[in-house]
C-alpha cells in the first residue's frame, strides 16, 4: 500500500481535525508566563511547569480575570495546530487557581470595578421589604441551598420560589450563574428579589464569584440581588457587587424575608404603644379642657367682680364729686367774703382809709387835734392835709 502524500496545509487540518474528534476540549492547569497583549486585541501567553510549556491564545474580550506572568491557572482551551506549524492552546475559559492567585486576580478585578463605580454604595437598592416571589440562583443538591430554603419557609410561609439549579463551582459555574441571571431579568413578571448563594469551601471552590462577566451581570441586573457566598470570613466580587450582601446562605434566608412572629409581636407592641399614646392623648384633652373650663369660669367670674366694682368705683366717684364741688362752693363764699372785707373794695363804694403821720389808720374813737396832719386815702388817690376844726358827732 502507497503512503498517503499530504501537503503541509492538508497535514494541518488533518492533525486539526483528528485533535478536534479525540480532544474537543482539554483542560489544563499551570503558572502564567509571558503574558502580554497584541494590539489591545489579543492576549497571548505560555502556560507551563518544571517540565513542558504550552503557548496560550486568546481573544481580549474573553479574558474575565486579570492575569499576570506568576499567577497559577487553569484553563479550558482547543488544541489547534497553527498553520504555521506551531501547536497551541485556543483558550475559551481561564481561571486563576490558589490561594495567591485567586486573591492577586481578585484585587486587581476589584480595583478596575472601583474606578468604574461598580462596588459604590450609592448605586445599591433596597430589598422589597416582603417579597411575594423570590429567585434563587444555587444548586438545589448543596447544604447552602437547603438551609436557606428551610430558613425562608420558617421565618415566612407561602412564598413562591422560583430555582435556577446551577453549577457552584469550577468553569461550568460562571456561564451557568450567567444565564440563570439573565433568564430571571428577561422574564415578563420577574421575581421580586434575586438571591445568588454557596455554602463554604476553599478559594478554588469560590474562585467562581469573583470572573468579571459574572460581577457585571449581578450589576446590571434589573431585579434587586442579594449574594451570599462562603462563609462570614470569605469575600467575592459577587458578594460586593451586589445590592445586599449575606455572610453565609442562611443569613441571605434572614435578610431577605422578616421573620412573621418577630414582625407580629413588633405589629402587637406598636398597637399597645398607640393605644397607650391615644389614652394619654385623650386624658391631656379632657384635661385641657377641664383647665379651658376653669379659665373661663374664673372669667365669668372676674367679670362679673369688674361689673360689681365697675358700679362700686361710679359710686365711689360720683360721691367724690359731690364732696368736691361742696368743697368748691365753701372755697367760692369764702373768696367772696374775704373780697367784702378788701379795704380795696371799701374804697371802691366811695369811703376812704385815714392815717396819721406815721402811717398808722385812725381808728373810729380815736381822737384828733387841731393842727394834726392825716393822710386820707381813696380809691384812685391819697390827699395829706392838716386838721382845723374837729367836733363830735352827735346822734
Amino acid at each position: 500500500m502507497e503512503d498517503l502524500v499530504l501537503t503541509p496545509a492538508e497535514c494541518v487540518a488533518l492533525i486539526n481535525q483528528t485533535l478536534e474528534i479525540a480532544y474537543p476540549t482539554v483542560l489544563v492547569e499551570g503558572e502564567v508566563a509571558s503574558f502580554k497583549y497584541n494590539r489591545d486585541k489579543y492576549v497571548f501567553f505560555d502556560i507551563k511547569d518544571d517540565e513542558a510549556t504550552l503557548g496560550c491564545f486568546m481573544m481580549a474580550f474573553q479574558l474575565r480575570t486579570p492575569l499576570e506572568d506568576g499567577m497559577r491557572v487553569k484553563v479550558l482551551a482547543e488544541p489547534r495546530l497553527t498553520r504555521w506549524g506551531k501547536f497551541s492552546l485556543t483558550i475559551r475559559q481561564v481561571m486563576p487557581v490558589g490561594e495567591g492567585s485567586i486573591k492577586r486576580a481578585f484585587e486587581m478585578l476589584r480595583a478596575k470595578l472601583e474606578l468604574e463605580g461598580l462596588l459604590d454604595a450609592a448605586r445599591k437598592r433596597s430589598l422589597p421589604a416582603l417579597p411575594r416571589r423570590i429567585g434563587v440562583i444555587s444548586s438545589i443538591e448543596s447544604a447552602g441551598y437547603a438551609d436557606f430554603a428551610k430558613i425562608v419557609n420558617a421565618r415566612w410561609g407561602g412564598l413562591t420560589i422560583q430555582v435556577a439549579d446551577v453549577q457552584v463551582q469550577g468553569l461550568p459555574a460562571v456561564e451557568q450563574n450567567i444565564a440563570a441571571i439573565q433568564y430571571f431579568n428577561q422574564q415578563a413578571d420577574p421575581v421580586d428579589v434575586l438571591v445568588i448563594i454557596r455554602g463554604g469551601g476553599s478559594a478554588d471552590d469560590l474562585a467562581a464569584y469573583n470572573d468579571e462577566l459574572l460581577v457585571r451581570a449581578i450589576a446590571a441586573s434589573r431585579i434587586p440581588t442579594l449574594v451570599g457566598v462562603g462563609h462570614e470570613v470569605d469575600t467575592s466580587l459577587a458578594d460586593l457587587v451586589a445590592d445586599v450582601r449575606a455572610a453565609t446562605p442562611s443569613n441571605a434566608a434572614q435578610l431577605v424575608v422578616p421573620d412573621r412572629r418577630e414582625l407580629l409581636a413588633h405589629i402587637e407592641a406598636t398597637r399597645q404603644r398607640l393605644s397607650r399614646q391615644i389614652a394619654g392623648y385623650h386624658n391631656l384633652q379632657r384635661q385641657h379642657i377641664s383647665h379651658a373650663q376653669q379659665r373661663i369660669a374664673q372669667a365669668v367670674d372676674f367679670g362679673h367682680a369688674r361689673l360689681q366694682l365697675g358700679h362700686t368705683t361710679e359710686r365711689l366717684a360720683s360721691r367724690q364729686r359731690h364732696v368736691m364741688e361742696q368743697v368748691r362752693q365753701r372755697l367760692l363764699g369764702n373768696v367772696r367774703s374775704l373780697r367784702q372785707l378788701d379795704p380795696q373794695t371799701v374804697l371802691r363804694r366811695g369811703y376812704a382809709l385815714v392815717r396819721n403821720a406815721d402811717d398808722t389808720c385812725i381808728a373810729s374813737g380815736q381822737k384828733l387835734h387841731v393842727g394834726d396832719m392825716i393822710q386820707v386815702e381813696f380809691t384812685d388817690s391819697v390827699v395829706q392835709s392838716e386838721v382845723h376844726h374837729v367836733r363830735s358827732k352827735t346822734t
